[in-house]
């Protein structure tokens, strides 16, 4: 009898634990679909992922991605500004539902989140004036003491550089503006960012002498972060990115977004 009741217990529990998760991880996109709206967190200076226009409207890769995804889903897109270090603790904290903001995708990341993705490969590399570019042509030349580096904060930038250059003196800033501003300023050597915003910089600012290297450093991941529990969200917009790439949508975005600059002009 013991081992008969044993057996009903068990049996009772491996029946009602994966109702009770699937019951949990419904509760995000079930309250998402409830409040008619999806709270995107992203910090609105990291071209050409998200930018602000002359006019102060939020544009680039993700924002239009992000707009796809909720017309896709018939729901109101609203973008919540944070600076860049604020966005995972904040989708923790429930503060937002998801976190578009050239995100790489990491193992760190992922034991406090589930990522949809890649839908963009990137990787670091050295914004620099052109004649420090060919002075430190190799890392070894960078990790010198003296060189003085920057960095976003709470990027996967500001890792690279405490972990490759150690010796580095490293200067951590809340935008890529404000990093980009201290290289044309001559306020540090380099900035270490993603590829695509070190090209960005360099047509932004044609008559200053950026330069940066001919292939990215690093190769990374770029995603939607979702809260760990989210397993049915995480679904469906997984089934709506492949459709997009299916249709050719997420080609003709990366074409626009990171080929073609015309956007470049409704910049401040």
């Amino acid at each position: 009898m013991f081992f008969r009741n044993k057996i009903i217990i068990l049996s009772l529990f491996f029946l009602l634990v994966p109702m009770l998760l699937f019951t949990q991880t419904g509760k995000v996109l079930d309250k998402i679909l409830k409040s008619g709206e999806l709270r995107v967190g992203t910090s609105g200076n990291q071209p050409p992922f998200t930018m602000k226009a002359k006019d102060g409207q939020l544009m680039g890769y993700e924002i239009e991605l992000a707009r796809l995804l909720t017309d896709a889903l018939e729901i109101k897109l609203n973008l919540v500004e944070k600076p860049f270090s604020e966005l995972l603790p904040a989708l923790e904290k429930g503060e937002i539902d998801v976190a578009m903001s050239g995100i790489t995708i990491t193992p760190e990341r992922n034991v406090k989140f589930t990522f949809v993705g890649p839908y963009v490969v990137s990787g670091k590399s050295i914004l620099a004036k052109a004649k420090r570019i060919s002075e430190l042509d190799e890392m070894g030349e960078i990790n010198r003491g003296n060189v003085t580096v920057a960095a976003l904060k709470g990027s996967t930038s500001q890792r690279f550089v405490e972990t490759v250059v150690p010796n580095g003196k490293l200067t951590l800033t809340p935008d890529y503006d404000t990093a980009v501003k201290m290289v044309l300023e001559d306020k540090v050597d380099l900035m270490i960012a993603d590829y695509p915003i070190c090209v960005l910089s360099i047509l932004r600012y044609p008559e200053s002498g950026l330069a940066t290297l001919e292939e990215p450093l690093t190769i990374e991941p770029i995603g939607i972060a979702l809260p760990p529990n989210a397993f049915q969200l995480h679904n469906l917009i997984e089934n709506y990115l492949n459709a997009l790439e299916i249709d050719g949508i997420l080609i003709e975005l990366e074409k626009k977004w990171f080929q073609d600059g015309s956007w470049l002009l409704r910049l401040p």
